[in-house]
């Protein structure tokens, strides 16, 4: 029965039903008639999906939502069919499975997030027993095991480096641009990348209570609290169905006539009220996916229209998650800064650290001159050593200085400066004298400022949520305007903000593009991921992806999503409207089921031109 259902409701079928609907009217206005009446195709094809569902309904669903919009339309049907009117039964249950079929083409959602972010998790451990190593299967591992992480691995488990120095990625985790420096007795986390040193870590929290495997769980989690927003029509079937009944039930009683009571419950279904929502809802997406925003779901542009908060993760979404070069300050007075950047650059030449790539690319945009290396040799979280045409540069922190025994104090007071704008800092020092500071920071993406006036200029708060340090944060918060800034969360502290905004009443949508952004792209009221470069977990995650990574597309996706709601209010008031004209006019005897029925769905045409108006508009 569930196999013919699909197979009826289908877009095929329906359209069938409607080529029926259609010789039945025109047969109709002409006068002629057949043996059987065309309509009893579009009766069949269009009316047993809405039988079906009605039925269900009264089966499965709990108290009130037993009664439905399909309920009415069924009954509504059944009379049409009772008194002869087989037109007035066909354009029913036919706009009946137009709105069914427009709503579920607005509610298709992707939702392959989860398996992505489970296929992160490492398959395998090196675990070191008795100075040997073995490779187990992470669940093998317990805590307090020592697990061998080597350049390049991904790491298996939450545990403190007991031995060795390393750079780690933790994008995954904290959505930071730049790797951080690890050594022993740090706190290292699973699913993060070991760049370049090799450690042994003691495992502190293994299998389930993992970082990664509590990352899965908030996706989880967030996706089993947000339920789908019910169907307007069916929220007013409850109210709907009792008033057409004693209206149509006190029509018959007063007037003994049969054919007003069918025409009450005729004009009584809410078909312009079904069109309302899928109707406005197709003309937007088809309207945002010109523009470069793809909406998954039509609850996403309900819920964007009420967002009062948007909160914007930083790295990858107002930054591009790539350091440049910000300051070059000179220590020694008598070293020339090209030749020192020369030195310096060339040192770096053999690194693969993101600070390296951006030193160079700086170097060579200024015409500085690139020189080959010799003798070069890096120290996991410290820096790197080379030798350059004579010279012995090193070029790290000042942990680093102080192990090769530089002294590098007169350089402090500008890594202090810097470092409380948030910029990451290295120190070259030539020949053991310190040269030069090397400064750098993420860089802002174009339009971020104007993007973030143009939404406070509609009245909408901005807030900022980041894993990085609060002088980063705060430092890109200022240059943008920003007031309310989180800063140092991981995952699931970005969770706690979006349920904390949301518990002051307050819609709330996350614009984010990593990994670690999924859980709060989730649990806010709207998800939007910056699509062409974010992860395919957060784009998954996220209810609306931004293809260009244009974040003037946010003010525009605001106004339309406002925009739609506001043409779906109008659309119910017009569609409410019309059924009480028309039920005044059946009362008066002025309408017939047919007649009624076609009055009633100059409703639906309303709404369907009301809707159209979406898809050209200027935003």
């Amino acid at each position: 029965m569930k196999r013919l259902n699909d197979f009826l409701a289908g877009i095929p079928m329906t359209a069938v039903s409607g080529i029926f609907l259609i010789m039945s009217l025109v047969l109709s206005i002409n006068g002629m008639t057949l043996a059987v009446d065309p309509a009893w195709a579009a009766v069949i094809i269009s009316g047993i999906p809405l039988l079906y569902l009605a039925i269900w309904r009264i089966i499965f669903n709990h108290g009130i939502s037993k009664i439905s919009s399909a309920l009415l339309i069924s009954i509504a049907m059944i009379a049409a069919i009772a008194i002869g009117d087989l037109f007035a039964a066909g354009e029913v249950a036919f706009i009946m499975a137009i709105g069914a079929i427009l709503e579920d083409k607005t509610a298709e959602r992707a939702r392959r997030g989860l398996e992505k972010l489970i296929r992160i998790v490492p398959q395998t451990a090196r675990r070191v027993i008795d100075g040997k190593e073995e490779v187990v299967s992470p669940e093998m591992i317990s805590e307090g095991d020592i697990i061998r992480v080597l350049p390049g691995e991904s790491i298996p488990v939450d545990g403190r480096i007991i031995k060795g120095n390393t750079s780690v990625d933790q994008a995954v985790l904290t959505g930071e641009s730049l790797p951080v420096d690890k050594s022993e007795g740090d706190d290292i986390f699973s699913g993060t990348i070991n760049l370049y040193g090799s450690v042994d870590i003691e495992a502190e929290r293994v299998g389930k209570d993992s970082s990664l495997e509590q990352l899965i769980r908030l996706v989880e989690e967030a996706e089993r609290k947000k339920a789908p927003i019910q169907r307007i029509a069916d929220r007013c079937a409850s109210w709907l169905v009792p008033a057409a009944f004693l209206i149509a039930v006190l029509a018959y009683a007063f007037t003994a006539d049969i054919v007003k009571a069918v025409t009450i419950l005729v004009v009584f279904c809410p078909c312009a009220l079904v069109l309302a929502t899928p109707t406005a809802i197709m003309a937007a997406i088809g309207q945002a996916s010109k523009n470069g925003v793809i909406i998954k779901s039509g609850e996403a542009l309900e819920r964007m229209g009420k967002a009062r908060v948007i909160a914007f993760d930083k790295t990858g979404t107002l930054t591009y998650g790539k350091p440049v070069v910000s300051d070059v300050i000179v220590l020694d007075p008598g070293m020339r800064e090209e030749y020192a950047l020369s030195l310096a650059a060339s040192a770096e030449r053999r690194s693969s650290h993101p600070l390296a790539a951006a030193l160079l690319s700086y170097a060579e945009d200024n015409g500085v001159e690139i020189l080959d290396p010799t003798g070069f040799s890096m120290e996991g979280g410290r820096g790197i050593s080379a030798e350059i045409s004579g010279h012995s540069v090193l070029c790290g922190n000042l942990r680093m200085m102080a192990e090769h025994g530089i002294d590098a104090e007169k350089a402090e007071n500008g890594l202090s400066m810097l470092s409380c704008q948030g910029k990451a800092v290295m120190i070259a020092a030539i020949d053991g004298i310190p040269s030069l500071i090397i400064a750098f920071s993420d860089l802002l993406r174009p339009g971020a400022q104007d993007m973030l006036h143009d939404l406070r200029g509609m009245g909408v708060r901005t807030a900022l949520l980041t894993g990085d340090n609060p002088e980063a944060a705060g430092c890109i918060a200022a240059e943008l305007g920003i007031g309310d800034v989180y800063s140092g969360l991981l995952p699931s502290q970005k969770v706690s903000v979006i349920e904390e905004i949301r518990s002051r009443d307050e819609a709330v949508a996350m614009v984010g593009d990593g990994v670690n952004d999924a859980p709060a792209l989730k649990s806010a009221d709207t998800g939007i991921a910056m699509g062409a470069i974010g992860s395919d977990i957060a784009i998954d995650a996220a209810d609306i992806a931004l293809m260009g990574d244009d974040l003037g597309r946010i003010p525009y996706l605001k106004k339309l999503s406002n925009a739609t709601v506001r043409t779906i209010r109008l659309s119910i008031a017009l569609s409410l409207c019309i059924n009480a004209v028309a039920i005044a006019l059946s009362l008066l005897g002025v309408l017939n089921p047919t007649t009624g029925a076609l009055v009633h769905n100059a409703g639906s045409v309303f709404v369907v031109l009301l809707a159209a108006r979406l898809y050209d508009r200027k935003f």
